[in-house]
């Protein structure tokens, strides 16, 4: 298959695949998701994906009807399906069906699970980004990793607008992360990155990243950071799932980074290598 649409059991393409106008994802975004990328059909960092996964579950009581092991094994057997050896791999698990209630439904209501593979590859780490400033207004459980994305959807729309590639969120002073992904800077050969509360979703990136450095014995610094110091950053570096370690080049029109590229391209040369390995 060229792509790959899941839920509950029944699998086709992902443009034939139709779901319940009642499922709680239509009226409520009553889920969580996670994903991450696969190469030669093995999926990259999945036992800390189900991990994330299983956690934004239970902060938002819904129980998956699978263990960890029975929904690892699942989709690794999706990915195998797909015809391309690259491939975007995300699920979500959403509260369940039924009549439109804000009440969670009754107990004997299994929740439902989605997955949905397409052929894509991670970006590439040469280029370096241009990014925008937005004002955080998102909840306050910006560590569950939920389906209600709407300030993403309009931060990306923003973002896209004024000719770049992603919005750093802001609350009054404090950076906490970008709208797709998690922002760090390096000053003065210390990595600073937010620390994970409840306004950051913890990144398995992020956490990749952290450990990189500490393999090559570059300080890290989880603390937030202002505007300011975003600013006069030596490098801002943006991570996620798809882009390990992407350097900035202008933020808000202005000119930013470009001081430490010795310790981007270690960092961003050790990460691909990790991700190559993995999935060799």
């Amino acid at each position: 298959m060229k792509n790959l649409g899941y839920y509950n059991g029944e699998y086709d393409l992902v443009e034939n695949m139709k779901v319940p106008m009642n499922d709680r994802v239509c009226y409520f975004g009553d889920g969580v998701y996670d994903a991450t990328y696969s190469k030669n059909h093995k999926i990259f960092a999945l036992d800390e994906h189900i991990d994330r996964f299983y956690n934004s579950a239970g902060l938002l009581r819904i129980k998956i009807p699978y263990t960890k092991d029975e929904l690892k094994e699942l989709l690794k057997e999706m990915v195998k399906k797909v015809d391309d050896d690259e491939q975007f791999v995300y699920w979500q698990v959403t509260r369940g069906t039924g009549m439109r209630n804000h009440a969670f439904p009754s107990e004997d209501v299994k929740a439902n699970l989605w997955i949905i593979l397409k052929p894509l590859k991670i970006k590439d780490m040469s280029k370096k980004l241009k990014l925008i400033t937005l004002e955080d207004t998102r909840f306050l459980h910006c560590n569950i990793k939920t389906l209600n994305l709407l300030p993403s959807v309009i931060a990306a729309q923003k973002t896209e607008e004024a000719g770049c590639q992603e919005a750093v969120f802001h609350r009054g002073d404090r950076v906490t992360e970008c709208a797709h992904s998690n922002v760090s800077i390096i000053k003065d050969g210390i990595l600073k990155t937010a620390p994970t509360d409840n306004l950051i979703l913890p990144g398995i990136a992020r956490a990749h990243l952290i450990k990189m450095c500490k393999r090559f014995e570059i300080p890290v610094n989880e603390t937030a950071f202002t505007l300011k110091e975003l600013m006069e950053a030596d490098e801002v570096i943006v991570t996620s799932s798809g882009q390990f370690c992407m350097a900035t080049s202008e933020i808000d029109g202005k000119p930013v980074g470009g001081k430490a590229p010795e310790i981007i391209k270690k960092l961003q040369e050790g990460l691909l290598n990790e991700f190559l390995e993995e999935t060799n």
